[in-house]
């Protein structure tokens, strides 16, 4: 079973720092960072770490395990993080470079219910949960575990 983690990433400013994903042709959406855990990563944490730097070219501070969403095929982890810093230069990885893969840009978010209403998020089960925590007026970090 393949392994991912994605970070629900919240910025000083209160916004989301998502990935936004333009391919020729088609409509943009916009996905949470983080990407494929590495049979040589010690835990999902440092894993998640490790993605981070790649994709946004900062640190994250990680609060805690938010949701797990998994199939037959794939079991993706969605942890609650802080980007105190990040870079469009100091990204890494192949998608960058290659321009069959579509656009990879950096983009904050406003954590409002009409921000994430007029964007295309995915997943949209992790894009409910956002949203529905938003509204309600519910703290994200009440939400995370920070045991896992």
């Amino acid at each position: 079973m393949i392994e991912c983690v994605r970070a629900v990433l919240v910025t000083p400013a209160g916004r989301l720092l998502l990935i936004r994903r333009t391919w020729p042709g088609a409509a943009p959406y916009w996905v949470f960072p983080g990407g494929h855990v590495e049979s040589d990563d010690p835990g999902l944490r440092a894993a998640l770490t490790r993605e981070i730097r790649e994709e946004t070219g900062g640190e994250p501070r990680i609060t805690g395990l938010l949701h797990v969403l998994a199939d037959e095929h794939q079991r993706q982890y969605f942890y609650l993080a802080r980007a105190l810093t990040w870079s469009e230069a100091d990204r890494t990885g192949p998608e960058f470079d290659d321009p069959d893969r579509g656009e990879y840009r950096l983009e904050e978010v406003p954590l409002t219910v009409e921000a994430l209403d007029a964007i295309s998020l995915a997943p949209q089960e992790i894009a409910t949960l956002v949203r529905d925590a938003v509204d309600t007026g519910t703290d994200l970090a009440a939400l995370a575990d920070p045991t896992r």
